[in-house]
């Protein structure tokens, strides 16, 4: 699949699920002010029926078309003007019978006015369960009314939930379904970007095998000749190219088995105390003496505090080498690494700087990844499989470090790696 045509899917599939959300919470939205308006509307006809069956339980209904018996105070709260003595136990069966009769199902509290006292009484709480307790909330009072209660409902989230209940089911469906169509697309991206990792290794492999086989016919060619043995020097020249490529092979294969030897295997440190300032002059010392390392001149640090630190010694001197290698590969100049030790509190900061060509910032975090190489089209200056940093990034991680990458102002990276006391 193109990377253009990938990028549209994205982009349609995302215009899509934003499109979805945003038309179940409207169709949510909307249900919820119906089921706001139902519920008061059910609870204003069912408190209108307690008024009646209260004004006819004292036989003085002649004056019930004549008020108002319900007065909405808010959405939960109300009061109710029956203009007669109110009985506590018969409004609490008309309230709990009316209510059932509406279908609202929800706790409530109630409080009868005592013009006696100028105040409303107990307030008492009603269970769904039919079970009584005493509240603590306080209604309002109205001056115009004489006999009346006040009604409150304290939580109607069991009311909302059963009238809303399929929408929150197919919210939480479209949700789920959405989560695995997300996984799904990034599980797609994903394999595509290991297809083209895995594809510039396969090439990056082809040619650093290619090149010395080639490089071996070519000069096995010539050797075969009787004639060579005429031309001792030449004979020489081409048996030192013989032995050069066979070990750069040889290197390239052994690259490659260390890989599958560490996928198959956790790596297990031998940790000793190491002096790191000792140990950074003695691996810049074997590096530069490397044929890597012969061209590249390495700053030591310049304070003469020794830090002691727990490290397997092999691995170390492994992680060392790839990162001043890559420095020095790609560099286009005169390579120039600075080796710096900064301490703090907690931990010891080792960096390392060098004058290359940098690494932009969107590839920083993955040029740790096994055999990712920074894109560079069709041009392969520099060699390699991508399966350097992979090795230091597995070191670090398997002694507890940390490593980033930053940009040198001066031009190129900084490899800083965090080490605990």
């Amino acid at each position: 699949m193109k990377g253009k045509a990938l990028k549209y899917i994205i982009m349609l599939a995302t215009i899509s699920v934003v499109g979805v959300f945003l038309v179940q919470f409207a169709f949510i939205r909307s249900s919820y002010n119906l089921s706001e308006k139902q519920f008061q509307e059910s609870a204003s006809v069912a408190l209108k029926e307690v008024a009646w069956q209260v004004m006819l339980a004292t036989g003085t209904t002649e004056n019930f078309d004549s008020i108002t018996p319900v007065e909405v105070i808010s959405n939960n709260t109300y009061l109710v003007n029956v203009g007669v003595a109110i009985d506590k136990d018969l409004l609490k069966q008309n309230l709990i019978t009316q209510f059932k009769r509406h279908d609202i199902y929800s706790d409530f509290e109630f409080a009868i006015y005592n013009p006696g006292q100028e105040q409303m009484d107990e307030t008492t709480m009603v269970r769904i369960d039919d079970n009584e307790e005493l509240s603590t909330y306080s209604f309002p009072l109205n001056e115009n009314y004489s006999n009346y209660f006040g009604l409150h409902f304290p939580n109607r989230s069991s009311y909302f939930f059963s009238q809303l209940s399929i929408w929150y089911f197919l919210t939480a469906l479209l949700t789920l379904v959405i989560f695995f169509f997300g996984y799904t697309l990034w599980v797609i991206i994903r394999q595509r970007q290991l297809s083209e990792i895995q594809k510039n290794f396969i090439n990056n492999l082809t040619h650093e095998l290619k090149t010395p086989i080639s490089s071996i016919a070519l000069a096995a060619t010539v050797i075969n000749d009787e004639n060579i043995v005429k031309s001792p020097e030449r004979l020489f020249n081409y048996t030192r190219i013989i032995q050069e490529q066979t070990n750069r092979l040889s290197k390239n294969v052994e690259k490659v088995l260390n890989l599958a030897s560490l996928e198959k295997s956790r790596i297990h440190l031998n940790l000793e105390e190491i002096n790191l300032n000792q140990f950074l002059q003695d691996s810049c010392e074997q590096f530069q003496r490397s044929k890597a390392g012969q061209n590249v001149q390495v700053e030591l640090p310049g304070q003469q505090t020794d830090y002691e630190i727990m490290a397997d010694r092999f691995h170390f001197a492994n992680l060392v080498s790839n990162i001043l290698e890559n420095a020095a590969k790609y560099c286009e100049n005169s390579p120039v690494i600075k080796i710096d030790l900064l301490e703090k509190p907690a931990l010891i900061e080792l960096s390392f700087i060098d004058n290359g060509i940098g690494i932009p910032k969107e590839h920083r975090k993955r040029i740790f990844k096994k055999f990712y190489r920074i894109p560079t089209g069709n041009v392969h200056n520099v060699k390699g499989f991508g399966l350097g940093l992979d090795y230091v990034f597995k070191i670090v991680k398997t002694h507890n470090w940390k490593i980033k990458v930053l940009e040198n102002p001066k031009g190129g990276s900084i490899f800083c790696l965090t080490i605990p006391k």
